[in-house]
């Protein structure tokens, strides 16, 4: 390239930056994503040790992979597991140790990724019907709300006061209570009701911690 137009290239790659989101490092973990790929190639199953994070013991069960997923800062596998006799979700971080296996297995036809994880806020639906949400935020965090798209099914509509209500269906209401209460008092949950007394109890918890009311 001539001189001048190689010296504005290279003012203008100094003025434009990009920065992902921290990721977990799998640096020690590159043999299981390969070994999981390879699966998922030759259709073996995989017999791993998994280390959940609210269980204290580590979990054993054959997995069958259906798909590897990147999602936000870390690795899954989604799979389906002999122990939960259903799909699950995985995160490659967490397995401790792998075994493959002979046993070959077939993804379904009628599998996709969509299909698994319906309208999860993220990575985790729940059982059951999908839930109707509805937050209403104040107007000091409404519009850096308004501003994201947070959930392909969201609906936004700013009232007169300035707030946000912020309306989506969701498969599950625990991974999007998180997402509330990360607004602290600038979101209320207005429906569904089992959703609002989720929220509070967490908020009420919060409460007992900072005042010296949990027994820690």
């Amino acid at each position: 390239l001539p001189a001048a137009l190689r010296e504005q290239l290279r003012e203008l790659t100094n003025t434009v930056r990009i920065r992902p989101p921290p990721r977990t490092e799998l640096d020690t973990k590159a043999p299981i994503y390969e070994r999981i790929l390879d699966a998922l190639t030759r259709r073996r199953a995989l017999r791993i040790e998994y280390q959940g994070p609210l269980d204290k013991k580590s979990l054993r069960a054959k997995l069958s992979p259906y798909c590897l997923l990147f999602s936000r800062r870390s690795w899954y596998v989604i799979g389906r597991s002999s122990l939960h006799k259903e799909l699950r979700t995985f995160n490659l971080g967490r397995i401790s140790a792998w075994k493959p296996m002979q046993q070959t297995y077939k993804i379904p036809r009628s599998f996709s990724l969509a299909g698994y994880l319906r309208n999860a806020w993220h990575l985790i639906p729940e059982p059951g019907a999908d839930h109707n949400i509805v937050v209403r935020l104040q107007p000091l965090v409404a519009r850096n709300v308004a501003e994201v798209v947070w959930h392909k099914t969201q609906r936004l509509r700013f009232q007169d006061d300035g707030c946000l209500e912020f309306r989506a269906q969701v498969s599950g209401l625990s991974e999007v209570a998180w997402w509330i209460l990360g607004y602290g008092d600038q979101a209320e949950v207005l429906k569904p009701a089992k959703l609002r007394r989720l929220v509070a109890q967490r908020a009420a918890n919060m409460h007992a911690i900072y005042n010296g009311e949990s027994g820690a």
